[in-house]
């Protein structure tokens, strides 16, 4: 329902535009007023218009003419009103809900009644604005966006003046404080046993740092020496390289079959010279040992 107190409940008498020819299809006093109270019934120009079988041009056509200015008053009263009904059957489908088909394997097998929760929303907040909407309709138009970016834009200047104002040195005791109360919060669930040990392990670091302890790497290995003073090489890590995995697989590969092997023996015929090179060294053997 309107808000506006001035909205009429009934339509207003008006004064029928005068028409130079009475034609059988034309805009006639009684095809007029029938026009404005499909208007107030329906809501909807086009609606009315073919409730009394004329043209949505020829309405509108007709509200431009001389001498049509109460009958356009008349037809903005008629659409308060048909907006009324329109909130109100809204306002219906909100509280009761709407009845949808259930179908069931392409079957007709019952209906349900389905209820729109923002549309229930929309209604609370337009009718009663002062109780869910803080006093004004909760509607964004072209306006309201307009605004609310303006406010973005406020709101992330005053941000970033705040952020010019904070020193680094004030950004730096906020981190300390907040890594500070994780630790707090960390140690409380550890163990008397777990505090004292790490408790050794700050006391050996922080020894190992006053010495001038450095780890030593290199590209092959990490050589983390166990000693309190560091080597006299840094360069050079004093324990010897271990042999890395791929040598040894290096070592103990076979040797590669290609897919002229394959084919040969999927053909049944006798190995390849490359596979029978490869194999004679071991036949070989097993000959002598036999």
């Amino acid at each position: 329902m309107s808000n506006d107190p001035k909205s009429p409940s009934t339509l207003p008498s008006f004064t029928p535009v005068p028409r130079k020819k009475d034609r059988s299809n034309g805009w006639k006093p009684h095809v007029q007023r029938a026009f404005i109270e499909a208007l107030a019934d329906t809501g909807s120009v086009a609606a009315a218009c073919r409730m009394v079988r004329r043209s949505t041009v020829g309405a509108y056509h007709l509200r431009r003419q001389p001498g049509a200015e109460e009958f356009a008053a008349a037809w903005e009263a008629a659409l308060d009103l048909g907006m009324r009904r329109i909130e109100d059957t809204a306002m219906d489908r909100a509280l009761n809900g709407v009845e949808v088909p259930v179908y069931s394997y392409g079957k007709l097998v019952g209906t349900r009644t389905v209820h729109n929760d923002r549309l229930l929303m929309f209604m609370l907040r337009n009718r009663a604005p002062e109780r869910f909407a803080e006093g004004r309709p909760k509607a964004l138009n072209a306006v309201g966006r307009m605004e609310e970016e303006r406010l973005k834009k406020k709101w992330r200047a005053e941000w970033e003046a705040e952020q010019r104002r904070v020193s680094p040195s004030e950004v730096r005791a906020s981190i300390e404080r907040k890594v500070e109360a994780f630790r707090r919060q960390q140690e409380m669930t550890l163990s008397p046993r777990t505090l004292a040990a790490r408790a050794e392990f700050e006391r050996l670091r922080d020894e190992d740092a006053a010495r001038g302890y450095r780890p030593v790497r290199t590209p092959s290995t990490r050589c983390m020496s166990t000693a309190s003073t560091p080597p006299a090489n840094p360069t050079r890590c004093p324990y010897p390289r271990p042999i890395g995995l791929s040598a040894r697989r290096r070592r103990s590969r076979r040797p590669r079959r290609t897919r002229a092997d394959a084919r040969s023996r999927m053909r049944g015929g006798s190995e390849t010279p490359r596979l029978a090179q490869a194999i004679a060294p071991v036949i070989a053997k097993r000959r002598v040992a036999a």
